[in-house]
């Protein structure tokens, strides 16, 4: 069982930047892809960036592609995501989500949230103009 807790949300201006956590607990956490995923008021849910288990894989979607960057530390069990020039558009709940450890998950990085089997219970982000 993996339990993911995330934190670092909150208020900002659009052009700021923001660095969520996602603090996990278990072992093998170590050996699950982690992606991080948000939901606006009255859309669903959508992708935004993963991270394979060994951290050499990363998968961005085009709307945070070279704003966003997501990394993790496997010796703290917690995964980052940094989250710059951000706009009002980014204003969302974003939630980390793990894989089932191992396998495949240990080098791939998913976008589906069929993958994931654990999640968080997210955090706000807002950001005014």
């Amino acid at each position: 069982q993996v339990q993911l807790v995330e934190s670092g949300g909150g208020l900002v201006q659009a052009g700021d930047s923001l660095r969520l956590s996602c603090a996990a607990s278990g072992r093998t956490f170590s050996s699950a892809c982690v992606g991080w995923f948000r939901q606006a008021p009255g859309k669903e849910r959508e992708f935004t960036a993963a991270i394979s288990g060994i951290g050499d894989s990363t998968y961005y979607s085009d709307s945070t592609k070279g704003r966003f960057a997501i990394s993790r530390d496997n010796a703290k069990n917690t995964v980052y995501l940094q989250m710059n020039s951000l706009s009002p558009e980014d204003t969302a709940v974003y939630y980390c989500a793990a894989t089932t450890p191992g396998g495949v998950w240990l080098v791939l990085a998913s976008q589906r949230p069929s993958d994931y089997a654990y999640w968080g219970q997210g955090a706000q982000v807002t950001v005014s103009s």
